[in-house]
């Protein structure tokens, strides 16, 4: 029988390994996913590369990963919101090397990897430091500038609900780039705040297969086991 629930947070993330690449889903907090990050940190991988929209808040989450050292590199549109004192920390130290990328520019360089793709033209950042080394190309008479891929050894998403063979849905704005994430890691790892029954969840309304999701872990109000009267022929 398929069943990608995991345990704990902890065993969630204990395979990630230092050097590894991670990619972060979240808008600020909407959709990052804290308590998978905040296991991260206990579980003491280092040396990592994050990919995320921003760089966290306060002193949870991402924010810690950065404060505790473990990231050596921040691929990100936004580090500098609300309470990111520990990247601007991090940075003005030395500590993290950052790449900033424009936002669209980072989800479909993530659609790029997702889809196998060898990368793309855009007119985002023609002309800005932000091309400075990369290849740029007139299409049309408008400057564009050829984008890579970007893909990971991980990613840590947040969903609002998930059945046991990964597929998901979101809330909101929270959805952000938690699918495009999804699908460009090797393996990815969902924490949900509630666990559906296999045919619960409309298949309409599903975002993210559950052949892009590696592993999931319930957390918070929705983590109790769903139902076990599901349908026989839904077992597999």
């Amino acid at each position: 029988m398929i069943d990608k629930f995991i345990e704990s947070v902890e065993a969630a993330v204990a395979d990630i390994h230092d050097g590894a690449t991670v990619l972060v889903s979240g808008f600020g907090l909407a959709g990052q996913p804290v308590e998978l990050l905040d296991a991260l940190c206990r579980q003491g991988a280092r040396d990592l590369t994050v990919v995320c929209n921003n760089s966290g808040s306060h002193d949870g989450g991402l924010a810690r990963l950065i404060r505790l050292g473990r990231v050596r590199r921040l691929i990100a549109s936004y580090p500098r919101g609300a309470e990111a004192g520990a990247f601007e920390q991090a940075y003005a130290e030395g500590r993290i090397e950052f790449e900033c990328v424009p936002q669209g520019t980072l989800a479909e360089r993530l659609r790029a990897g997702g889809a196998g793709l060898g990368g793309f033209f855009t007119p985002t950042a023609y002309g800005t430091r932000l091309a400075d080394g990369k290849e740029t190309r007139v299409i049309d008479g408008r400057g564009h500038v050829f984008e890579h891929p970007l893909r990971g050894d991980f990613a840590l998403v947040k969903a609002l609900a998930g059945d046991r063979w990964g597929n998901l849905v979101y809330r909101k704005a929270a959805r952000n780039f938690g699918p495009v994430m999804c699908m460009a890691a090797r393996k990815a790892v969902v924490q949900v705040a509630q666990r559906r029954a296999l045919g619960e969840l409309d298949p309409e309304a599903i975002v993210t297969p559950g052949i892009f999701v590696a592993r999931l872990v319930c957390v918070g109000a929705g983590s109790a086991p769903a139902s076990v009267d599901e349908p026989a022929e839904a077992l597999a």
